[in-house]
Protein backbone atom coordinates (compact mmCIF):
# COMPACT_ATOMS: atom_id res chain seq x y z
CA UNK A 1 0.00 0.00 0.00
CA UNK A 2 2.94 2.24 0.08
CA UNK A 3 3.64 3.35 -3.33
CA UNK A 4 1.76 3.23 -6.43
CA UNK A 5 3.49 3.43 -10.05
CA UNK A 6 2.34 3.63 -13.35
CA UNK A 7 3.89 0.95 -16.04
CA UNK A 8 5.57 3.89 -18.04
CA UNK A 9 9.01 2.31 -17.91
CA UNK A 10 11.14 0.82 -20.57
CA UNK A 11 8.97 -1.27 -22.95
CA UNK A 12 9.52 -4.67 -25.11
CA UNK A 13 7.01 -5.78 -27.64
CA UNK A 14 6.98 -9.24 -28.60
CA UNK A 15 4.86 -11.37 -31.02
CA UNK A 16 3.15 -12.67 -28.03
CA UNK A 17 3.41 -10.05 -25.08
CA UNK A 18 4.81 -7.17 -23.81
CA UNK A 19 7.84 -6.87 -21.49
CA UNK A 20 7.69 -3.32 -19.34
CA UNK A 21 10.99 -4.02 -17.53
CA UNK A 22 12.01 -1.89 -14.43
CA UNK A 23 15.43 -1.04 -12.27
CA UNK A 24 17.39 -4.60 -11.26
CA UNK A 25 16.79 -4.61 -7.77
CA UNK A 26 12.92 -3.87 -7.71
CA UNK A 27 10.80 -5.67 -5.39
CA UNK A 28 7.10 -5.88 -6.98
CA UNK A 29 4.25 -7.42 -5.28
CA UNK A 30 0.82 -5.16 -6.18
CA UNK A 31 -1.01 -4.78 -9.53
CA UNK A 32 -4.39 -3.54 -10.07
CA UNK A 33 -6.30 -2.16 -13.00
CA UNK A 34 -7.91 1.31 -13.07
CA UNK A 35 -11.31 -0.18 -13.11
CA UNK A 36 -12.99 2.61 -13.37
CA UNK A 37 -11.22 3.66 -16.64
CA UNK A 38 -13.15 1.11 -19.39
CA UNK A 39 -11.16 3.62 -22.65
CA UNK A 40 -7.68 3.49 -21.90
CA UNK A 41 -6.23 0.33 -20.96
CA UNK A 42 -4.11 1.11 -17.90
CA UNK A 43 -2.22 -0.91 -14.91
CA UNK A 44 -1.08 0.28 -11.59
CA UNK A 45 1.78 -1.35 -10.30
CA UNK A 46 3.34 -1.13 -6.46
CA UNK A 47 7.10 -1.68 -6.00
CA UNK A 48 9.37 -0.61 -3.44
CA UNK A 49 11.88 1.22 -5.95
CA UNK A 50 11.32 2.52 -8.95
CA UNK A 51 12.98 4.82 -11.45
CA UNK A 52 12.28 8.91 -10.26
CA UNK A 53 10.17 9.66 -13.61
CA UNK A 54 8.11 6.69 -13.12
CA UNK A 55 6.87 7.13 -9.42
CA UNK A 56 2.98 8.95 -9.27
CA UNK A 57 4.26 9.29 -5.51
CA UNK A 58 7.02 9.07 -3.20
CA UNK A 59 5.17 9.55 0.35
CA UNK A 60 4.80 6.07 2.15
CA UNK A 61 2.34 6.01 4.98
CA UNK A 62 4.38 3.59 7.82
CA UNK A 63 3.61 4.41 11.41
CA UNK A 64 5.81 3.29 14.30
CA UNK A 65 3.87 1.86 17.63
CA UNK A 66 5.65 0.22 20.18
CA UNK A 67 8.76 -0.62 17.97
CA UNK A 68 6.82 -2.02 15.54
CA UNK A 69 6.63 -0.84 12.14
CA UNK A 70 2.97 -1.10 10.63
CA UNK A 71 1.59 -0.71 7.19
CA UNK A 72 -0.82 1.61 6.59
CA UNK A 73 -3.42 2.87 3.92
CA UNK A 74 -4.61 6.13 2.15
CA UNK A 75 -7.01 7.08 0.07
CA UNK A 76 -5.47 9.38 -3.21
CA UNK A 77 -6.74 11.33 -5.89
CA UNK A 78 -5.63 9.83 -9.40
CA UNK A 79 -3.69 13.13 -11.74
CA UNK A 80 -5.96 14.78 -13.84
CA UNK A 81 -4.23 13.50 -16.79
CA UNK A 82 -6.07 10.18 -16.14
CA UNK A 83 -9.53 11.13 -15.93
CA UNK A 84 -11.77 8.94 -18.40
CA UNK A 85 -11.77 9.38 -22.18
CA UNK A 86 -8.34 10.74 -21.43
CA UNK A 87 -6.03 8.26 -24.03
CA UNK A 88 -2.70 9.72 -23.38
CA UNK A 89 -0.42 8.46 -20.69
CA UNK A 90 1.08 10.73 -18.08
CA UNK A 91 4.45 10.79 -19.57
CA UNK A 92 3.42 11.83 -22.83
CA UNK A 93 3.21 15.78 -22.87
CA UNK A 94 5.87 16.01 -19.90
CA UNK A 95 8.83 14.32 -17.98
CA UNK A 96 7.79 15.42 -14.62
CA UNK A 97 6.35 12.68 -12.17
CA UNK A 98 2.86 12.38 -11.88
CA UNK A 99 1.75 13.46 -8.51
CA UNK A 100 -1.35 12.03 -6.38
CA UNK A 101 -3.32 14.06 -4.24
CA UNK A 102 -3.46 12.89 -0.72
CA UNK A 103 -7.00 12.52 0.55
CA UNK A 104 -7.35 11.42 3.53
CA UNK A 105 -5.33 7.93 5.52
CA UNK A 106 -7.19 5.25 7.14
CA UNK A 107 -6.18 5.37 10.20
CA UNK A 108 -5.66 1.63 11.53
CA UNK A 109 -3.12 2.02 14.21
CA UNK A 110 -5.16 0.84 16.95
CA UNK A 111 -5.61 -2.10 14.92
CA UNK A 112 -2.55 -3.10 13.19
CA UNK A 113 -1.26 -3.81 9.56
CA UNK A 114 -3.76 -3.78 6.71
CA UNK A 115 -3.58 -6.73 4.52
CA UNK A 116 -5.30 -5.85 2.13
CA UNK A 117 -7.79 -2.53 1.16
CA UNK A 118 -11.00 -3.25 -0.77
CA UNK A 119 -13.05 -0.27 -2.98
CA UNK A 120 -17.17 -1.08 -2.88
CA UNK A 121 -18.08 -3.10 -5.57
CA UNK A 122 -21.37 -1.30 -6.62
CA UNK A 123 -22.36 2.09 -5.72
CA UNK A 124 -20.70 5.27 -5.29
CA UNK A 125 -17.36 4.53 -4.19
CA UNK A 126 -18.11 6.22 -0.82
CA UNK A 127 -17.66 2.58 1.17
CA UNK A 128 -13.96 1.15 1.61
CA UNK A 129 -12.86 -1.98 3.96
CA UNK A 130 -9.65 -2.86 5.19
CA UNK A 131 -8.48 -6.03 6.49
CA UNK A 132 -6.09 -5.01 9.41
CA UNK A 133 -4.46 -8.01 11.39
CA UNK A 134 -7.52 -9.85 12.69
CA UNK A 135 -9.88 -7.09 11.70
CA UNK A 136 -12.50 -5.87 9.57
CA UNK A 137 -12.81 -2.24 9.28
CA UNK A 138 -15.58 -0.66 7.42
CA UNK A 139 -15.17 2.88 6.53
CA UNK A 140 -17.50 5.20 4.78
CA UNK A 141 -15.68 8.10 3.01
CA UNK A 142 -17.13 11.73 3.19
CA UNK A 143 -16.42 15.50 2.65
CA UNK A 144 -15.26 14.55 -1.08
CA UNK A 145 -13.54 11.51 0.25
CA UNK A 146 -11.41 14.04 2.59
CA UNK A 147 -12.80 12.15 5.47
CA UNK A 148 -12.66 8.63 6.27
CA UNK A 149 -14.60 7.19 9.24
CA UNK A 150 -15.05 3.98 11.00
CA UNK A 151 -18.78 2.72 10.56
CA UNK A 152 -18.18 -0.57 11.43
CA UNK A 153 -15.91 -3.21 12.53
CA UNK A 154 -15.36 -6.96 13.11
CA UNK A 155 -13.06 -9.18 14.66
CA UNK A 156 -12.11 -12.52 13.77
CA UNK A 157 -11.75 -14.45 17.33
CA UNK A 158 -10.15 -17.70 17.92
CA UNK A 159 -7.21 -19.58 19.12
CA UNK A 160 -3.47 -18.18 18.33
CA UNK A 161 -2.74 -15.19 16.36
CA UNK A 162 -5.20 -14.81 13.74
CA UNK A 163 -4.49 -12.63 10.77
CA UNK A 164 -5.96 -11.91 7.68
CA UNK A 165 -3.99 -12.70 4.44
CA UNK A 166 -6.66 -11.67 1.54
CA UNK A 167 -9.89 -10.50 1.30
CA UNK A 168 -13.05 -9.67 -1.67
CA UNK A 169 -15.66 -7.65 -1.26
CA UNK A 170 -18.66 -9.74 -3.42
CA UNK A 171 -19.88 -7.86 -6.29
CA UNK A 172 -23.27 -9.96 -5.73
CA UNK A 173 -26.11 -9.18 -3.01
CA UNK A 174 -26.22 -5.66 -3.51
CA UNK A 175 -22.82 -5.67 -1.61
CA UNK A 176 -23.58 -6.81 1.27
CA UNK A 177 -21.11 -9.96 1.45
CA UNK A 178 -17.31 -10.14 2.61
CA UNK A 179 -15.13 -12.88 2.18
CA UNK A 180 -11.76 -13.49 3.42
CA UNK A 181 -8.82 -15.85 4.13
CA UNK A 182 -7.02 -16.24 7.58
CA UNK A 183 -4.41 -19.26 7.53
CA UNK A 184 -6.02 -22.03 6.11
CA UNK A 185 -9.46 -20.83 6.10
CA UNK A 186 -12.20 -19.15 4.00
CA UNK A 187 -14.92 -17.21 6.12
CA UNK A 188 -17.94 -15.14 4.71
CA UNK A 189 -19.10 -12.18 6.76
CA UNK A 190 -22.63 -10.60 6.23
CA UNK A 191 -21.64 -6.77 6.59
CA UNK A 192 -24.93 -5.49 7.81
CA UNK A 193 -24.72 -7.45 10.66
CA UNK A 194 -20.47 -7.80 10.17
CA UNK A 195 -21.18 -11.57 11.26
CA UNK A 196 -19.87 -14.85 9.80
CA UNK A 197 -22.15 -16.12 7.86
CA UNK A 198 -20.28 -19.76 6.67
CA UNK A 199 -16.79 -21.02 7.02
CA UNK A 200 -14.48 -23.13 5.25
CA UNK A 201 -11.63 -24.93 7.57
CA UNK A 202 -9.13 -26.26 5.63
CA UNK A 203 -10.35 -24.78 2.66
CA UNK A 204 -6.65 -25.20 1.55
CA UNK A 205 -3.57 -27.54 2.94
CA UNK A 206 -2.06 -24.58 3.37
CA UNK A 207 -1.72 -20.70 3.57
CA UNK A 208 -4.74 -19.32 1.35
CA UNK A 209 -3.17 -16.87 -0.66
CA UNK A 210 -6.26 -14.84 -2.77
CA UNK A 211 -9.41 -15.22 -3.51
CA UNK A 212 -12.25 -14.31 -6.68
CA UNK A 213 -15.50 -14.05 -6.74
CA UNK A 214 -17.25 -15.18 -10.70
CA UNK A 215 -18.79 -12.16 -11.62
CA UNK A 216 -22.13 -13.90 -13.02
CA UNK A 217 -22.33 -16.75 -10.59
CA UNK A 218 -23.05 -14.85 -7.17
CA UNK A 219 -22.51 -18.65 -5.20
CA UNK A 220 -19.12 -19.31 -6.82
CA UNK A 221 -15.82 -18.10 -5.85
CA UNK A 222 -12.57 -19.37 -6.59
CA UNK A 223 -9.18 -19.94 -3.78
CA UNK A 224 -5.69 -20.54 -4.17
CA UNK A 225 -2.57 -20.86 -1.93
CA UNK A 226 0.37 -22.29 -0.62
CA UNK A 227 -0.94 -26.00 -1.35
CA UNK A 228 -0.13 -25.15 -5.54
CA UNK A 229 -3.74 -25.64 -6.03
CA UNK A 230 -6.58 -23.42 -7.26
CA UNK A 231 -10.14 -24.17 -5.53
CA UNK A 232 -13.56 -23.57 -6.73
CA UNK A 233 -16.73 -23.12 -4.35
CA UNK A 234 -20.06 -22.95 -4.02
CA UNK A 235 -20.58 -21.37 -1.22
CA UNK A 236 -23.79 -22.74 0.07
CA UNK A 237 -22.01 -26.20 -0.24
CA UNK A 238 -18.63 -25.99 1.82
CA UNK A 239 -18.10 -29.44 2.40
CA UNK A 240 -16.04 -30.08 -0.66
CA UNK A 241 -14.77 -27.47 -3.59
CA UNK A 242 -16.61 -28.19 -6.94
CA UNK A 243 -13.36 -28.17 -8.66
CA UNK A 244 -9.49 -28.63 -8.21
CA UNK A 245 -7.06 -27.53 -10.18
CA UNK A 246 -2.84 -28.78 -9.89
CA UNK A 247 -1.46 -27.17 -12.60
CA UNK A 248 1.26 -25.20 -10.81
CA UNK A 249 4.17 -26.71 -8.78
CA UNK A 250 4.52 -23.74 -6.58
CA UNK A 251 2.59 -21.29 -4.17
CA UNK A 252 -0.31 -19.78 -5.68
CA UNK A 253 0.01 -16.03 -5.31
CA UNK A 254 -2.91 -14.92 -7.25
CA UNK A 255 -6.12 -16.38 -9.26
CA UNK A 256 -8.87 -14.00 -11.61
CA UNK A 257 -12.07 -14.54 -13.23
CA UNK A 258 -12.35 -12.62 -16.23
CA UNK A 259 -14.95 -9.94 -15.56
CA UNK A 260 -17.17 -10.35 -18.94
CA UNK A 261 -16.58 -14.26 -20.05
CA UNK A 262 -16.09 -16.27 -16.26
CA UNK A 263 -14.75 -19.44 -18.08
CA UNK A 264 -11.57 -17.71 -18.05
CA UNK A 265 -9.44 -17.70 -15.45
CA UNK A 266 -5.61 -16.21 -14.41
CA UNK A 267 -3.21 -17.85 -12.11
CA UNK A 268 -0.34 -16.72 -11.27
CA UNK A 269 2.72 -19.23 -8.90
CA UNK A 270 6.31 -18.75 -7.53
CA UNK A 271 6.78 -21.38 -10.39
CA UNK A 272 7.21 -18.02 -12.38
CA UNK A 273 4.65 -19.01 -14.69
CA UNK A 274 1.17 -17.63 -15.53
CA UNK A 275 -1.86 -20.14 -16.55
CA UNK A 276 -4.98 -19.36 -18.29
CA UNK A 277 -7.62 -22.09 -17.54
CA UNK A 278 -11.06 -22.42 -19.44
CA UNK A 279 -12.93 -23.58 -16.61
CA UNK A 280 -15.98 -23.85 -18.89
CA UNK A 281 -17.76 -26.38 -17.03
CA UNK A 282 -18.52 -24.26 -14.02
CA UNK A 283 -19.05 -21.45 -15.79
CA UNK A 284 -22.34 -19.50 -16.72
CA UNK A 285 -22.24 -20.91 -19.91
CA UNK A 286 -21.61 -24.81 -19.63
CA UNK A 287 -23.33 -25.47 -22.61
CA UNK A 288 -22.27 -23.12 -24.65
CA UNK A 289 -25.53 -20.71 -23.09
CA UNK A 290 -26.44 -18.42 -20.65
CA UNK A 291 -27.43 -20.94 -17.55
CA UNK A 292 -28.71 -19.39 -14.26
CA UNK A 293 -28.51 -21.40 -11.44
CA UNK A 294 -31.85 -20.17 -9.71
CA UNK A 295 -33.47 -20.23 -13.01
CA UNK A 296 -32.54 -23.79 -14.71
CA UNK A 297 -35.32 -25.39 -12.49
CA UNK A 298 -38.11 -23.26 -13.76
CA UNK A 299 -37.30 -23.56 -17.46
CA UNK A 300 -38.15 -26.97 -17.84
CA UNK A 301 -37.61 -26.72 -21.93
CA UNK A 302 -34.33 -26.03 -21.61
CA UNK A 303 -33.48 -28.57 -18.73
CA UNK A 304 -35.09 -31.27 -20.86
CA UNK A 305 -32.80 -30.06 -23.70
CA UNK A 306 -29.52 -29.88 -21.92
CA UNK A 307 -30.24 -33.28 -20.50
CA UNK A 308 -28.83 -35.07 -22.85
CA UNK A 309 -25.63 -33.10 -23.34
CA UNK A 310 -22.77 -33.36 -21.74
CA UNK A 311 -20.81 -29.91 -20.06
CA UNK A 312 -18.05 -28.32 -22.77
CA UNK A 313 -14.86 -29.86 -21.38
CA UNK A 314 -12.42 -27.57 -19.41
CA UNK A 315 -8.98 -27.18 -20.00
CA UNK A 316 -5.76 -25.19 -19.75
CA UNK A 317 -5.54 -22.44 -22.85
CA UNK A 318 -1.83 -21.86 -22.12
CA UNK A 319 1.00 -21.37 -19.92
CA UNK A 320 2.79 -18.13 -20.01
CA UNK A 321 6.61 -18.33 -19.25
CA UNK A 322 8.05 -14.93 -19.61
CA UNK A 323 8.75 -13.92 -15.82
CA UNK A 324 11.81 -15.42 -14.34
CA UNK A 325 11.15 -14.98 -10.73
CA UNK A 326 7.71 -15.44 -8.81
CA UNK A 327 4.49 -14.20 -10.07
CA UNK A 328 2.66 -11.79 -6.84
CA UNK A 329 0.03 -10.70 -9.21
CA UNK A 330 -2.63 -11.61 -12.20
CA UNK A 331 -5.24 -8.51 -13.44
CA UNK A 332 -7.60 -8.62 -16.19
CA UNK A 333 -8.06 -5.19 -17.88
CA UNK A 334 -10.86 -3.13 -17.05
CA UNK A 335 -11.05 -2.30 -21.18
CA UNK A 336 -10.46 -4.91 -23.31
CA UNK A 337 -12.06 -8.02 -21.83
CA UNK A 338 -9.20 -10.48 -23.67
CA UNK A 339 -6.16 -8.39 -22.58
CA UNK A 340 -4.66 -9.12 -18.89
CA UNK A 341 -1.42 -8.31 -17.14
CA UNK A 342 0.82 -10.51 -14.84
CA UNK A 343 3.76 -9.12 -12.45
CA UNK A 344 6.89 -10.61 -11.03
CA UNK A 345 8.79 -10.05 -8.20
CA UNK A 346 11.91 -8.36 -10.18
CA UNK A 347 9.60 -6.11 -11.13
CA UNK A 348 8.49 -7.69 -14.68
CA UNK A 349 5.23 -6.55 -15.82
CA UNK A 350 4.18 -8.65 -19.07
CA UNK A 351 0.98 -8.08 -21.10
CA UNK A 352 -0.71 -10.79 -22.54
CA UNK A 353 -3.70 -12.03 -24.88
CA UNK A 354 -6.33 -14.34 -24.82
CA UNK A 355 -5.69 -16.40 -27.99
CA UNK A 356 -7.34 -15.02 -31.26
CA UNK A 357 -8.81 -18.22 -31.29
CA UNK A 358 -10.41 -19.04 -28.87
CA UNK A 359 -11.86 -15.52 -28.75
CA UNK A 360 -14.05 -15.68 -31.65
CA UNK A 361 -14.70 -19.41 -30.32
CA UNK A 362 -16.07 -17.90 -27.35
CA UNK A 363 -18.07 -14.88 -29.11
CA UNK A 364 -19.11 -16.74 -31.65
Amino acid sequence: MERCFPFQTSVTVYKAYTRVESDANTIARALTAQTAETDAIRFLVGTQSLKFDNQITNEPKRLSSENRVLTCAAVWRMPPEWESGSHESPDDSSNNPQTLELLCHLDNTAHGSVACVLWEPLGDGKRVISLAENHVLLWDLQESSTKATISSTATLEGKGQLKFTAGKWSPHHNSTQLVTANDTAIRGWDLRSMSQIYCIENAHGQLVRDLDFNPNKQYYLASCGDDCKVKFWDVRHINEPVKCLEEHSHWVWSVRYNHSHDQLLLTGSSDSRVILSNMVSISSEPFGHLVDDDDLSDNEENQQEDKGKEPLQDSIIATYEEHEDSVYAVEWSAADPWLFASLSYDGRLVINRVPRALKYRILL
